[in-house]
């Protein structure tokens, strides 16, 4: 057993002094090609401070070898000493064979930065030194779909031959592309490519949500249906399943979706939401507050649940607790104007007329053309013996819909008083 053989057995035995004793005796009496071999092993055991000692010995007997410079600055790259690792690569020119690596670490480093233009340079650079390169064309494809970039990605993906590279598929990133671009039906066909290869539940999901988005509902059904039956714990694909159903009126399948869906994921607030919309498209009213309840009990503020009981509870004449909701919501910062109708709407109910009044008052500044609105402050209006201001709201009415025989025949009543 050599002097790297025995120094690699007491690293990967921990017996890290007995490993550094042999580290300086290669370093000290070592051919050349033993210390090379020395550092490549240090690199790959995570020892980058020595591999780089030994790079520097090599790279004074040797400075016509690029090589060395990009594998010491490989070195201080997984240090994180990114300015001593750039310093060595700027001395890399386009005479070297290894310009091209040097380019791509180079526009990783600047990358890892966040100087997104600078790492663009890099790769161009590199691209242009060797066009056919696939890593390189990869590697321009892998920073534009970063950067949002989706149609310029598309092109150099389209450059490679091979169909994965370093465990991406490049079908699948097609898909991404075109689907992130708004291209849904350009992006299907590569995301069935990518499932040939690798039918994995992102790429499920991915495939059914570019499916949903380009119309092709009963397909996103069927793609949310498998992945969920491979994961039951993608709790997003459960709400995408509802809606795929709810598209193709399968309402009852949509809502059995949702009620998975919340049993998976019981603070997913959107999913209680959707099962109780669902309800509400059964005829199941008891339930659908229930969901809505559960929603709102998850978040205090959210507006569209709260909006969504409050009609259901206004038809089954529960004005109290419609006003409970209203005060949950505001109490937990939010607010929306349909509060001022539901709540004129509650006391109304309440016989509490002058709370009514005032609340249809604050919402005929936001309402003062809304026709169901209007209805129900002129109604209103006439009940409490109101007629002037009566009068002006079935006016306003009657202009909207001259054809309106209840407003017209109001409109008569109150003008002959």
């Amino acid at each position: 057993m050599n002097h790297i053989e025995q120094m690699i057995d007491y690293l990967h035995s921990g017996s890290l002094e007995e490993a550094m004793q042999l580290f300086q005796e290669i370093k000290r009496t070592g051919t050349d090609e033993e210390k090379y071999e020395a550092a490549e092993a240090l690199f790959s055991l995570g020892f980058q401070e020595k591999s780089i000692e030994l790079y520097e010995d090599l790279i004074e007997l040797y400075p016509e070898e690029t090589e060395l410079v990009v594998l010491k600055a490989e070195a201080h790259a997984e240090l994180d000493q990114i300015e001593e690792a750039l310093e060595c690569l700027e001395t890399i020119t386009e005479t070297s064979e290894f310009y091209s690596r040097a380019m791509l670490l180079s526009a990783d480093l600047y990358h890892m930065q966040g100087l997104h233009e600078v790492s663009e340079q890099k790769l161009l650079k590199a691209y242009d030194h060797d066009k056919s390169e696939e890593i390189i064309q990869f590697a321009l494809a892998e920073f534009y779909i970063q950067q949002g970039r989706f149609l310029e990605a598309i092109r150099y993906y389209k450059m490679l031959n091979e169909s994965e590279i370093a465990g991406v598929l490049i079908s699948k990133r097609l898909g991404e592309c075109y689907s992130a671009g708004g291209s849904f039906e350009e992006a299907l066909p590569y995301y069935e490519e990518a499932l040939e290869d690798e039918r994995d539940a992102e790429t499920l999901f991915q495939y059914g949500f570019t499916a949903y988005q380009a119309g092709h509902h009963m397909t996103a059904a069927e793609v949310f249906e498998e992945l969920i039956e491979l994961d039951p714990d993608y709790n997003s694909a459960y709400k995408l399943l509802a809606h795929s159903y709810e598209h193709e009126e399968e309402i009852s399948l949509a809502l059995d979706a949702a009620e998975k869906g919340v049993k998976h994921d019981p603070f997913n607030k959107e999913l209680f939401l959707t099962a109780g919309k669902l309800s509400l498209k059964s005829a199941d009213e008891v339930k659908a507050e229930t969901y809505l309840r559960q929603a709102i009990a998850i978040d205090p503020d959210y507006l569209e649940a709260a909006l969504i009981l409050n009609r259901i509870l206004l038809r089954q004449e529960k004005p109290d607790e419609c006003l409970d909701i209203i005060n949950t919501v505001r109490e937990s910062g939010e607010d929306d104007p349909q509060f001022l109708w539901d709540a004129a709407r509650a006391f109304e109910l309440r016989e509490d007329f002058s709370e009514a009044a005032e609340e249809y008052k604050k919402a005929y500044v936001v309402y003062n053309d809304h026709s169901d609105f209007l209805e129900d402050y002129g109604n209103f209006l006439l009940e409490e013996g109101r007629h002037q201001e009566a009068l002006e709201i079935y006016v306003k009415l009657s202009k909207k819909d001259p054809a309106n025989e209840e407003w017209q025949m109001n409109i008569e009543h109150l003008r002959q008083e």
